[in-house]
């Protein structure tokens, strides 16, 4: 594996500090904000300096029902030609649901959600990372997300799940330790455990980040610095491993360029505590002066491999094909129908499914509200403009009512749509300009800006009026 060394995630927002920023070695760019034909010129400086770009993908959902879109994965194909990139990188989780399998309405979650860790979520998963690697042009990585509830009568741990993923398919990892301290504050796993039962051999980087606790709960915000329980976690991790790269996630609340360079700083401080053990470690001891005992066991049990996943007899085995056991046809509906279920009660207000803590589903419920509140923002600035203070306010209430089924783009106009048609807002002046922007991306085509068009336009109104 190509080894990258220390990175930063490349933002808009922070391109110009990213360029200075002394030790970066490589960037990672979220692959649907980057255009293959009109690249970013930051990017296309930072290439020729001979820094190493890698597309982050993060709307693909392999982990979902569904076989990966074709059209997003040429999407991402294009991306990894463009940037020259030497693997591109997606996420295990499902971010849709509903559709032909369930003959329900198709929903968007606007986020990654956790896939169930069963053998039916494992069988999917595989066949549709097989489908990703035939269609792209380079290797690609996946990465294991943080989760703030967890799925019932789950039959492995993330560590067995990642391992036999990895094993089946030749998928490389991307280990993020960000969200292995959420998923040990949410879900109570060990991320030592998770470490020890992964094919380190697999790991193609690393992530970090920051995140914040809240009513118990840790939220992986991407907005916070990263705290020490985190760089504990990577230590331990370079302790096991050379990581071939490291790289820094910031999303939001950036701040000073030197916050950010002391952030990674700290980070190969991390790394570097991490390789020390491992020298230390493999240091030839004076071999102890045997005792005497008794003698070997006749049976010693079933013993596992390191970061081998055990079945349920506890021996190191793969998991099976879906491919020699009639395709996965039966698991894709079964997976289907359950994520659908869970993403309804997320976005449409149906009932929790039976067996999730509801008091989750909840905390869940919000956070993706409000995901959605601040993607559309980005993606459409003119309607916190606008709309000032009341936005949020107007687009979370709408978001109770309303489940997204399209894309940021298509959200932004429905809910501007959906505000017009209720008759706010109250200030006719406001209501005008929302109503203009709204008619400007809502056809086919941007409306002209010529001066006698306009006047066609205002002319036309004022005869609809009478």
């Amino acid at each position: 594996m190509e080894r990258l060394g220390t990175g930063i995630g490349w933002r808009p927002e922070i391109a110009d500090a990213v360029e200075e920023m002394p030790g970066v070695d490589w960037v990672e760019a979220v692959a649907e904000n980057v255009c293959p034909t009109h690249l970013p010129e930051s990017l296309l400086r930072l290439r020729r300096r001979g820094v190493t770009v890698v597309p982050h993908g993060v709307s693909l959902g392999l982990g979902g029902a569904d076989r990966p879109d074709e059209g997003r994965l040429t999407a991402l194909a294009e991306r990894a030609q463009a940037l020259g990139s030497p693997l591109v990188t997606e996420h295990i989780a499902f971010v849709r649901a509903g559709g032909v399998l369930t003959a329900s309405p198709r929903l968007e979650a606007g986020h990654l959600l956790p896939v169930p860790r069963t053998r039916d979520a494992l069988d999917v998963l595989c066949e549709n990372v097989r489908i990703a690697q035939e269609a792209l042009p380079v290797p690609l990585a996946v990465e294991n997300i943080a989760a703030l509830l967890v799925w019932p009568d789950e039959e492995l741990t993330e560590g067995q799940f990642l391992y036999e993923l990895a094993d089946r398919t030749g998928v490389r990892l991307l280990i993020d330790v960000a969200n292995l301290h959420t998923n040990h504050v949410n879900r109570g796993e060990d991320p030592a455990r998770a470490l020890a039962e992964l094919p380190l051999e697999a790991l193609a980087y690393v992530h970090v980040a920051g995140g914040l606790e809240r009513d118990g709960v840790w939220h992986d915000s991407h907005a916070h610095p990263v705290p020490r329980p985190v760089l504990d976690i990577l230590t331990d991790l370079a302790s096991r491993v050379a990581p071939p790269g490291v790289l820094l996630e910031r999303d939001e609340n950036f701040p000073e360029p030197a916050e950010l360079e002391r952030e990674l700083a700290a980070i190969g401080t991390a790394v570097e505590s991490g390789r020390t053990t491992a020298r230390r470690a493999a240091d030839p001891a004076p071999a102890p002066t045997p005792t005497p005992g008794p003698g070997p066991d006749p049976d010693p049990g079933p013993a596992t491999g390191p970061g081998q996943a055990p079945d349920a007899g506890g021996r190191g085995a793969p998991g099976p094909d879906p491919r020699a056991a009639g395709g996965t046809g039966p698991a894709r509906q079964r997976l289907a129908l359950a994520q659908t279920s869970l993403l309804s009660a997320l976005v449409a207000g149906t009932p929790a499914p039976e067996g999730f803590d509801r008091v989750r589903i909840g905390v869940q419920a919000r956070s993706l509200a409000a995901k959605r509140a601040d993607v559309v923002a980005k993606v459409a600035p003119e309607l916190p403009v606008l709309l000032g203070e009341g936005y949020r306010t107007a687009f979370l209430a709408y978001a109770q009512r309303h489940p997204m089924t399209g894309g940021y783009r298509q959200d932004a106009l429905d809910f501007t749509e959906s505000l017009l048609l209720a008759g706010g807002p109250r200030n006719a002046g406001i209501r005008r300009e929302l109503r203009e922007w709204w008619l400007d991306r809502s056809g086919p085509a941007p409306r002209s800006r010529r001066p006698a068009v306009r006047v066609a336009r205002a002319a036309q109104r004022v005869l609809l009026r009478r």
